[in-house]
């Protein structure tokens, strides 16, 4: 393959060749010279680092489907009449064949770049092209995007071929005798193993070249989280004593920095308000996803968002599935996630939650339109849009929030339910103020071993700031009304109340199957996944409820035929 192209844009034609797009005005100004092979691109530092970013340009692409797959087949979002015969068939469990919702092979084209990259990576670090942390810290970054992209594949179609090599075919991941397919549990093992080999584990360290500004956007957030995905695989795993590990590690991600830099060390991923006086500003809920990236409070809540700019394609897909001005209209809030947030009460007894009403969705000219994703495109007091032909916006992957959640779910299974229901609820300093403790310095402690060590005290004589001190948990962080202290005994409850709260906190963001699913499995109780999916269906009136339920009884049926 040869592509002409000038010297000093040969980084962005890697870019091009593996995301199908880049920015016009940085590509077309620019007059081309001279003809360089594929195989020469790889030479430097800079080609790495545009491969990395070319595999990151290529995952938008999946952005809507992996919306569709991880919202619709669950029991928040619910179709419009606007939506086509392929939603509506990924919104009742009855696909059919050539749905494009329903495709694997997007995944398998990232997955199949992923092996490109990761070989051509080897190829420069043993041509010494790449010193061994340049090397280790790109490699494992694409490495476990590729592992996230399986575990996506596997979550979905429950049987997939696992292809680590550099493929000049595509077709050939069909062939079975050299691919067989991985159940799901196998898959989860395998990568497992694999993320738990890879060199480097932590996040790009700021001094690295891709951590910088692209665009105006700080690129440090763009990049999976590896200690996130094998968290979330080990908790897959039922192994969730390593889940809480690895979860304890991201919560810890400040820590090197010290009180020093107080800010970071206090505020990054340890969700709360941001401040000392422990004030909870429900009205900062929504800033969370409407604040620029480059906000120090986005970027303490934020682990994992990519954006879609209007300068750049893809064009943000958002736009055209949620709104209802500019856009197809096509999904909305199911009436069930509605009721979940209008059963909360907050603090003062008002029957509203902060999270729902106006924040995740709102009315818009009648119809109740998922506002989630549209902070930067619509005016939310007018529900029109600030200007139709700018689309930018934002794809939220992995927050706090998320992590906080997990982390309570792993816990709660390892024997330490007070803990999670502490992170649910009102946090580690309120659910270990112990008033009979005549010693100080041991309340707000949790005086456990790692990674149950939380240290949530804020003392003057002796002066002590623990890490966690403005700790608010989930439902204190927006005021809702706090969970009894009979759940810190009840481990079961305290489960259904942590899935319960992911689906007040966490609507629409790509999480609602996998965490059906990861229960049900658990638990060995289809009926679990079957029920919600159901009263979804029957509150939103479709009349095939009662034979969907029926049908995910069987768990072979939770997932979608792969072809």
């Amino acid at each position: 393959m040869k592509f002409k192209i000038s010297p000093v844009i040969k980084t962005a034609a890697l870019a091009v060749l593996l995301s199908g797009s880049f920015s016009c005005k940085n590509m077309y100004d620019v007059e081309p010279q001279n003809q360089v092979e594929y195989k020469n691109v790889y030479q430097n530092i800079y080609d790495a680092n545009a491969a990395v970013m070319g595999i990151y340009g290529k995952l938008l692409g999946l952005a809507q489907q992996y919306e569709i797959m991880n919202e619709l087949r669950a029991d928040l979002m619910e179709v419009t009449p606007n939506a086509g015969a392929e939603l509506q068939q990924i919104n009742t469990h009855n696909v059919q064949a050539g749905n494009s919702f329903a495709d694997p092979q997007p995944f398998y084209a990232v997955i199949l770049n992923c092996n490109d990259v990761m070989k051509n990576l080897k190829i420069m670090y043993d041509t010494q092209k790449l010193t061994a942390n340049d090397f280790n810290q790109r490699w494992s970054d694409v490495a476990a995007l590729r592992s996230w992209l399986y575990f996506q594949l596997g979550l979905h179609f429950g049987e997939v071929p696992y292809v680590t090599e550099s493929l000049t075919n595509a077709a050939d991941v069909r062939d079975a005798s050299k691919y067989p397919r991985l159940t799901l549990d196998a898959l989860v093992k395998t990568l497992i193993t694999f993320m738990e080999a890879l060199p480097f584990k932590d996040p790009y360290p700021a001094a690295n070249s891709l951590v910088t500004q692209i665009d105006g956007y700080p690129s440090k957030i763009f990049f999976i989280n590896k200690n996130c995905l094998l968290g979330d695989l080990y908790l897959w795993n039922n192994d969730y004593h390593n889940a809480a590990v690895v979860y304890k590690r991201v919560l810890e991600t400040s820590t090197p920095v010290g009180p020093s830099d107080s800010y970071n060390y206090f505020n990054t991923y340890t969700l709360n308000s941001g401040t000392d006086n422990d004030a909870v500003t429900v009205s900062n809920w929504q800033a969370l996803f409407s604040r620029s990236p480059q906000d120090r409070e986005y970027q303490t809540e934020w682990i994992w968002s990519m954006v879609f700019d209007k300068a750049f394609t893809p064009e943000n897909p958002f736009v055209n599935l949620f709104a209802n001005s500019g856009g197809s209209y096509l999904v909305k809030p199911s009436q069930t996630a509605i009721d979940n947030w209008n059963a909360q009460a907050q603090n003062d007894g008002t029957p509203f939650d902060y999270r729902g009403p106006n924040t995740s969705y709102k009315i818009i000219n009648g119809q109740p339109v998922i506002v989630k994703f549209l902070y930067n495109y619509l005016n939310t007091s007018t529900g029109l849009p600030i200007n139709l032909l700018e689309k930018s916006g934002k794809w939220f992957l992995y927050r706090t929030a998320t992590l906080h959640l997990r982390y309570a779910e792993a816990a709660n299974r390892d024997g330490q339910t007070k803990i999670a229901w502490a992170l649910v609820n009102a946090g580690i300093k309120s659910a270990y103020d112990d008033l009979n403790q005549p010693d100080p310095t041991l309340r707000r402690i949790t005086l456990q071993p790692t990674p149950y060590d939380f240290d949530a005290r804020k003392l003057d004589a002796p002066s002590i700031r623990g890490k966690y001190h403005r700790n608010l948990g989930i439902r204190a962080r927006v005021g809702t009304t706090l969970l009894p202290v009979t759940f810190q005994q009840d481990m079961l409850g305290m489960e259904n109340k942590i899935i319960d709260e992911a689906a007040l906190e966490l609507a629409f963001e790509g999480n609602r199957w996998q965490d059906l699913m990861r229960i049900a499995n658990r638990r060995n109780d289809p009926a679990f996944l079957a029920d919600k999916v159901y009263n979804k269906l029957l509150k939103d009136g479709n009349p095939a409820a009662a034979t969907v339920r029926a049908k995910l009884m069987n768990k072979a049926n939770w997932f979608l035929p792969f072809k």
